[in-house]
């Protein structure tokens, strides 16, 4: 099995941008609260830069390192955003690390490279894909710290993230809200524009059927919040099962191709 190799500029650039998370998640750790958020801004905008070179620095290349990449980006941005809003959130160290092995990974899988021949609609479908990818994983990492302060507050202990349950369950279904509202365009522009995106007629094979059993599972949890309010513990059941569906549909699908079958087309 021979996989594709970045290059040593891309390699240098990945190992910097994790140092960079390293330190800066150690340094916010100890820093005031109301400047901690400072010190990842170094690794945020060495791992946007680090996305741009892929794409730009040579023949594009795309695969499920990239996506998972770039979907750690954008929960990073999401996270920065609403730092400002609840400076409270403290979430550093494991941010730091989902966003340095991101890079590591794309570093080591860079994938395939994209088709001088696809269509000219390719980027705005991957784009729709993978900020559907980054909205649901906010939603899980929301709903990761509900439950974790669901659990603290059953046990009596001290609560480190300080946002108020309800506050943290209306950020979850509203990344939600907004992520079902891509999936639901990324399907329909897959369905009915799949002749120019791929050169072939809407298939299902398991990437699309991932993807519509992702959304499928998405659209019964909203149903059944709406309808019957659902919340807390199954809800969150739910969307994990969800995303872990949507999870399959693309990086899993093509890490399959990629690692374990050494193809990248």
């Amino acid at each position: 099995m021979i996989l594709p190799s970045a290059s040593p500029s891309t390699w240098l650039l990945a190992l910097v941008t994790a140092a960079a998370y390293a330190i800066g998640a150690a340094v916010a750790s100890r820093s005031q609260a109301s400047r901690s958020h400072l010190a990842m801004a170094p690794a945020w905008a060495l791992h946007a830069g680090a996305i741009g070179w892929s794409q730009l620095g040579g023949a594009p290349h795309f695969g499920f390192a990239a996506a998972l990449s770039m979907t750690a980006w954008l929960v990073l941005t999401i996270y920065a955003l609403e730092r400002e809003l609840f400076p409270q959130m403290r979430t550093r160290w494991a941010l730091g690390a989902l966003g340095g092995v991101a890079v590591l990974l794309a570093a080591l899988f860079p994938g395939r490279p994209l088709q001088a021949t696809a269509s000219p609609w390719m980027p705005l479908h991957l784009t729709l894909g993978i900020a559907c990818y980054g909205l649901f994983a906010a939603a899980v990492a929301h709903a990761w710290l509900m439950s974790r302060a669901e659990r603290q507050m059953r046990q009596a202990t001290q609560l480190h993230s300080s946002l108020p349950l309800l506050t943290l369950e209306r950020l979850t279904f509203r990344f939600v809200r907004w992520g079902f509202a891509l999936l639901s365009a990324t399907l329909v522009a897959g369905w009915l524009f799949s002749e120019q995106l791929y050169g072939r007629a809407w298939l299902w094979d398991h990437k699309a059927v991932f993807s519509v059993l992702a959304w499928v599972t998405f659209a019964v949890l909203l149903l059944g919040r709406a309808r019957f309010g659902w919340r807390g513990r199954n809800a969150v059941r739910v969307l994990y099962a969800g995303a872990m569906l949507l999870l399959l549909a693309y990086v899993g699908s093509r890490f399959v191709l990629e690692v374990v079958l050494g193809r990248t087309t």
